[in-house]
């Protein structure tokens, strides 16, 4: 994505939006952003003949080594912490901002409970929680549309019905759900549910955008290209929720399908989505026992397969841990156990929602020093963790994501 600034005196910036619809899109510029600066050291700003300046980010190499510098230059307890994504449910703008503060932690993901009645007010919230446009945290929201919005005003196509439409519908959906997304202020979306299933008693049956693994591959792939010109897009639930029966909410459901069996199946939407470039995948508390009889989200195997076989080099990030927990599980009992297990399988991004408070990324972070400190998590996984969250921190505000969105654009649709 190409972030554009209308050049206002030094340290201003004025941010435009990409506003997407059926119909197509178009740019518009408005509100400025007096504490804004240049997205990032590494960008280039070209002026324009019309006196607009227009920021390319930096190639990705150079992200690289911004964001290893950066994560070198960081104690333990700060590379812990910026590899937590954490979540209070308020729309106080000031808690909220104290939040962030107070636990340094990378990434917050917003539920319903931030999300408050209009467009505009999101964006103080949103603002609240990017205490540095430079190297903003990871914002996150589950915005899919139908039955997962958190966005009231989001009108698009969901997959209620895009699964039995052409793959140009998907693509035209996501980009203005992208542009929703972005219009608030927040960079990530967990919105591109890859699990495929044809089972309409299937909890994720209403949520997928297929019933085969072509169908869904397609429409994974087209919905990936509409969104990433305004928001990173995230796949989930790898490696696959249709093939085991069960709800990842209430237990860690569980298929005996084989590697080769997945890789024909199921692993076609996720491999078509990193391959149209999605920037996160997200692993899922489900296990199919003849790779590793733990839920994905614990399996280094899981990883490996994602990272070298099917060529994925984004950041990997966790569901919610929180669901661990409600499985019921003696063995998934303690939060942080679990948080540590999961950075130690090769997840980058720790997500907890479920049984939070205030001092749960805190406990986490805690945690994950005690960890290193003890030996048991080897201290170059946090570093390759935190490093590839300082790069998409960075790559956000190198395409002007830490920016506020524009005040008064007109409406998406």
């Amino acid at each position: 994505m190409r972030a554009r600034h209308r050049a206002a005196g030094a340290g201003t910036a004025i941010v435009a939006v990409l506003v997407l619809g059926s119909a197509g899109g178009s740019w518009a510029d408005d509100a400025a952003t007096p504490s804004a600066t240049a997205a990032t050291p590494s960008a280039t700003a070209t002026p324009t003949a019309m006196g607009s300046v227009v920021v390319e980010p930096a190639p990705a190499d150079d992200l690289a080594a911004a964001a290893a510098q950066r994560v070198e230059a960081m104690s333990t307890r700060e590379q812990a912490a910026s590899v937590v994504m954490g979540h209070i449910p308020t729309t106080d703008p000031g808690a909220l901002k104290s939040y962030m503060q107070a636990t340094g932690i990378g990434g917050f993901i917003l539920m319903g409970a931030n999300v408050p009645g209009d467009e505009a007010t999101l964006r103080a919230v949103t603002a609240a929680l990017t205490t540095d446009a430079a190297f903003p945290p990871v914002l996150a929201i589950d915005q899919e549309g139908g039955d997962v919005s958190r966005l009231p005003w989001d009108d698009f196509r969901s997959s209620v019905d895009l699964k039995n439409e052409a793959p140009a519908a998907a693509e035209t959906a996501f980009a203005g759900r992208g542009a929703l997304v972005g219009r608030a202020g927040i960079g990530v979306n967990f919105g591109i549910v890859a699990d495929e299933t044809d089972d309409p008693s299937s909890f994720i049956f209403r949520r997928a955008l297929g019933t085969t693994p072509a169908a869904s591959a397609d429409r994974v792939a087209a919905a990936v290209t509409g969104e990433s010109s305004a928001a990173l897009s995230t796949l989930k639930h790898f490696p696959g929720h249709g093939a085991a029966p069960g709800d990842s909410h209430r237990g860690v459901p569980s298929t005996d399908m084989s590697k080769d069996q997945w890789l024909s199946g199921p692993a076609q939407p996720f491999r078509s989505g990193i391959d149209a470039g999605a920037p996160l995948l997200m692993f899922g508390h489900l296990a199919y026992t003849a790779v590793d009889a733990r839920p994905a989200t614990l399996s280094a195997e899981w990883h490996r397969i994602a990272r070298e076989e099917l060529g994925f080099d984004g950041v990997a990030v966790t569901d919610d841990l929180g669901m661990l927990e409600a499985s019921g599980i003696s063995s998934y009992s303690d939060p942080v156990a679990n948080a540590v297990a999961a950075l130690a399988a090769g997840n980058d991004l720790l997500l907890s929602v479920m049984f939070t408070s205030a001092d749960s990324a805190p406990r986490i972070v805690d945690g994950i020093v005690a960890a290193v400190d003890a030996g048991t998590l080897p201290p170059e996984r946090l570093r390759e963790a935190a490093t590839r969250v300082a790069q998409l921190r960075l790559q956000l505000a190198a395409d002007g994501r830490g920016l506020l969105p524009c005040g008064d654009c007109p409406p998406v649709g």
